[in-house]
């Protein structure tokens, strides 16, 4: 097992501003999104919910309601291929100079 100690994420994707009502939330989507790819949780089931604490998270840091209605719907319609583990991405890690 390879213990990770840090994790980068780089905020959100698609054509949406960059708010700080949306940072916190996007980090913990990214990084269920990866468990998802990776296999860690079934896609079938934890997709939505995943995608639903999001929405819950924007409003929480003060996104407004229809934004994050907007913001869930975008991922519910074009987010599925970033859990799919098909499209797996490849770990990067910063040289241990830089660590």
């Amino acid at each position: 097992n390879r213990q990770l100690d840090h994790y980068a994420w780089d905020g959100h994707s698609g054509p949406i501003i960059d708010t700080l009502n949306f940072m916190r939330g996007s980090l913990v989507y990214d990084a269920l999104y990866q468990l998802l790819r990776e296999k860690y949780f079934d896609k079938e089931e934890y997709r939505k919910p995943a995608d639903r604490l999001l929405k819950k998270m924007c409003e929480e840091d003060g996104m407004n309601a229809l934004r994050a209605w907007c913001v869930y719907l975008g991922i519910r319609f074009f987010g599925g291929s970033f859990a799919n583990p098909v499209n797996k991405k490849p770990v990067i890690e910063t040289p241990k100079q830089c660590r």
